[in-house]
């Protein structure tokens, strides 16, 4: 990855999530994940392009790196527009239709952010789907629309 690409991860700043289990969880934290490789998704529950590629390649990463201890995975979604439909109700639906054993979290932003999630603000993203991978010394080594799933799964299981 080129350098001048790199930058230092910031606090997701995301109050809402549920866990693996679907359960209303504690604020998740970057620091929570200290020294581990985190894979970030960001996503509309509206979203085709989400549904279509983004989900099928997040349960692909997933499953192929099921019990690597070095790496954590989390969705969020990232509500930049239809407040009304991508709801945090909508995280636990989506978590269910794909199985997906990963803490999801809901990010519509707030008053400081002008109701733009904070995540798509602090990490740069450009829309939905997105993909940030947060290296295990919090630098964000890729942020972007399009991932070559198999190369990404190559990369993931050398950490």
């Amino acid at each position: 990855m080129d350098d001048q690409n790199v930058f230092k991860a910031r606090e997701f700043g995301v109050e809402q999530w549920i866990d693996a289990n679907g359960n209303i969880s504690k604020a998740i934290k970057l620091s929570d994940f200290e020294g581990k490789f985190k894979v970030v998704y960001c996503f509309q529950s509206w979203c085709q392009g989400c549904h279509s590629r983004g989900f099928p390649t997040l349960k692909e990463m997933v499953t192929a790196l099921e019990g690597n201890q070095n790496i954590v995975f989390l969705s969020i979604q990232t509500v930049f527009e239809g407040y009304d439909t991508n709801t945090y109700d909508k995280i636990l639906e989506t978590q269910n239709q794909y199985d997906l054993k990963i803490p999801f979290g809901h990010d519509p932003g707030d008053e400081s952010s002008n109701n733009i999630s904070k995540i798509m603000i602090n990490y740069r993203t450009g829309g939905t789907p997105w993909f940030i991978f947060i290296d295990q010394n919090d630098n964000v080594v890729f942020a972007d629309f399009h991932l070559n799933v198999q190369n990404a799964i190559n990369f993931l299981n050398t950490i």
